[in-house]
């Protein structure tokens, strides 16, 4: 499967941004997405993924209550909503699928298939 993310810019703090990653493939329906995101200097970090069927969802603390993690599976989409955004909030952030073998996972070594970042600016 191919992942394309995008949705990313330059915003103020307390701003907002919907990131959408759009995949190819008629199988996106089997596959675990998440987002992660990784700042300058820094590893890159687990944010939310939702499960398969979209019953599922979970989020690092970090974004927890802020951030909202969404699939449209007839659209092979999936969507990152980030309210309240803050300057930590500042990073690339990555779209990625996990073949529904297991439970959703939060690691990178989860995933199979990484879109290209998208980068997400937040000012002070």
């Amino acid at each position: 499967v191919q992942l394309q993310a995008y949705g990313g810019g330059l915003v103020q703090a307390g701003g907002y941004l919907r990131l959408s990653c759009a995949a190819s493939g008629r199988t996106f329906s089997g596959y675990h997405m998440g987002w992660f995101r990784q700042a300058p200097g820094k590893e890159r970090e687990f944010v939310a993924v939702i499960s398969w069927s979209g019953d599922i969802t979970q989020y690092a603390d970090s974004v927890k209550g802020r951030f909202t993690i969404s699939r449209d599976n007839a659209k092979n989409t999936v969507y990152l909503q980030m309210n309240s955004l803050k300057p930590e909030d500042t990073a690339a952030y990555y779209c990625a699928a996990d073949w529904a073998t297991y439970r959703p996972g939060r690691t990178t070594a989860s995933y199979e298939y990484w879109g290209k970042g998208t980068l997400v600016t937040v000012s002070s």
